[in-house]
């Protein structure tokens, strides 16, 4: 007689992608290098995710997926400046591949690769222009309505809202600027929210209540240091008291991901990032496709894989680094299960693993990430393990009831805590900040008896988006990281400087239609923001 196997136990996993960055549109200019971060985003993530739902849908693939969208992305995808410059942006890069077509005829390992990425630039053009009319929002709401893609959003510029807490009201006006924007793009609201940076301070639940979020999602000790000793650990959600659940973030399959060292991307097959022929060919060759003609910059064709330690770059393989993500999402499949059966025997209720990451991870910066993911909704789609695909939404309907506690203040910073978006690179933004928030909260609050002519509707709605595009938790972090440190100290003087440009004119009475006008086109984000929304009376 043989023995039968132990049933394996059964567990839900949840993976959120978080799409955010920040509002860069720069119409005074022909062309501005920081436009690439989304052209570049658009190109080896957004799209290629968009190529992965297509071809769940196809396949009827039963799988779960959850997108958070920023609301300065969904601005930005909707822009019609960018998007013209976005095309211009692919067939330029359509002309490098060609070129490198004909360049590296002796060299057939090389030219195989040129041909695979002209194949990709097409691919990209194709989808964009093609099947979806250049409206990338459109192809999200087209999943979102099949049931399997649940999309949510975040605060209205990624302000950090543990840092922007000395006023209540520039927390509500972040968050419901972004609600709203999400419900002019979607058409309803979101029922997730994910906090810039994952940044929660205790109280917060409040506000998102009053915003109608019934979950939002916190890092690891933001849920094990509650208030009340959490008896699933991360593994199930948190009350906090008003009926908004806070989800904690799986360090395990975090560090799967994530970790330097030990997580997938870093394998010796993968492409490596780094290895570019914008950095890498002669300047005269390479000028017509890098900023200015001699700044040199990303191109997106890249040869070398990570190979591994000090050795020299070793050619990229394509088929060996797909053959080598279709089996790291096994692995990454395997170790939820196992993870599910040791937790299964514990818990009173079905385990939920949940494993958020930056979106641009998958297809920027790990360039076969997106294959990744769709080789794991795949095989979570064919229940054949425990593992179960499941949104927060449906696990909330699924198990109503959780364990009331409030969670501990938290980010998925450096540390766990707010120092990345507050030391000494950047500390001097916040009392600037804070400044502004009170002369705009004093300007809504002083005007609401009076009868505004529509220039001075105008230029207070404008001083309400400068404080918005301002409060952006970008620019901190680029300030501690050190990359493009002077464009992040430009773009924060700006706002502030325009802001406070408003601000007098409105209140000596003199405004300037024409810079005004200047302005709004500069800034055209957010067309609905009403500044009598920062009056904390209201």
């Amino acid at each position: 007689m043989t023995k039968s196997l132990p049933r394996s136990g059964q567990g839900f996993l949840s993976i959120i992608l978080h799409a955010h960055l920040p509002y860069v549109r720069h119409p005074e200019h022909d062309s501005f290098f920081e436009e690439n971060w989304l052209f570049e985003a658009m190109t080896e993530c957004y799209l290629p995710l968009i190529g992965v739902l297509d071809r769940l849908q196809a396949d009827n693939v039963d799988y779960r997926l959850t997108l958070s969208l920023s609301p300065t992305l969904m601005s930005m995808l909707r822009d019609e400046l960018l998007q013209t410059r976005y095309l211009k942006y692919l067939h330029s890069r359509l002309e490098l591949a060609e070129k490198e077509i004909i360049r590296t005829r002796k060299q057939p390992e090389y030219q195989k690769l040129a041909r695979m990425y002209r194949r990709f630039f097409l691919s990209a053009l194709n989808t964009y222009q093609d099947c979806y009319q250049g409206d990338l929002l459109a192809a999200f709401k087209k999943h979102q309505a099949t049931g399997k893609l649940e999309l949510i959003t975040t605060a209205a510029t990624h302000g950090f809202l543990p840092l922007l807490n000395v006023s209540e009201t520039a927390v509500r006006n972040q968050i419901n600027t972004g609600i709203t924007t999400f419900k002019a793009n979607f058409g309803h609201a979101p029922s997730g929210f994910w906090l810039p940076e994952c940044g929660y301070y205790p109280g917060l639940e409040t506000v998102l209540a009053d915003a109608g979020i019934e979950y939002f999602f916190v890092d690891t000790h933001g849920v094990m240091d509650a208030s009340q000793q959490p008896s699933n650990g991360v593994y199930a959600p948190i009350d906090c008291g008003n009926g908004v659940a806070a989800f904690a973030r799986d360090p395990e399959s975090s560090q799967q991901v994530w970790s330097a060292k030990e997580g997938y991307p870093g394998d010796a097959d993968y492409r490596e990032y780094y290895s570019d022929i914008g950095f890498d060919r002669e300047l005269d060759y390479i000028a017509p496709y890098i900023l200015d003609g001699k700044t040199r910059i990303n191109t997106g064709i890249k040869y070398h894989r990570v190979t591994g330690g000090n050795l020299p770059k070793e050619n990229y393989n394509p088929r060996q680094a797909r053959a080598k993500a279709y089996e790291h999402a096994q692995d990454f499949i395997d170790k939820r299960q196992r993870q599910i059966d040791r937790l299964s025997a514990t818990m009173d209720s079905p385990p939920m693993i949940v494993a958020p990451y930056d979106a641009e991870l998958f297809g920027h910066w790990w360039f076969e990430g997106t294959h990744w993911l769709e080789c794991v909704l795949r095989l979570a789609g064919e229940k054949t393990s425990g593992v179960q695909l499941s949104s927060c939404s449906d696990y909330l309907k699924r198990q109503p009831s959780a364990q009331v506690a409030t969670p501990a203040a938290s980010t998925w910073g450096n540390q766990g805590y707010s120092g990345y978006w507050i030391n000494e690179t950047n500390d001097w933004i916040y009392p600037l900040l804070h400044k502004a928030e009170v002369e705009m909260e004093k300007l809504a609050r002083d005007v609401q008896k009076l009868t505004l002519t529509p220039l001075q509707t105008r230029a207070l709605n404008q001083a309400a988006r400068s404080i918005l595009l301002a409060q952006a938790s970008d620019w901190p972090f680029i300030m501690k990281s050190g990359t493009t440190i002077d464009y992040a100290n430009k773009r924060v003087t700006d706002h502030l400087a325009r802001f406070n440009y408003l601000h007098d004119s409105f209140r000596k009475n003199r405004i300037n239609e024409r810079y005004l006008t200047a302005l709004e086109i500069m800034d055209n984000i957010f067309p609905d923001i009403d500044f009598r929304d920062y009056n904390p009376s209201k």
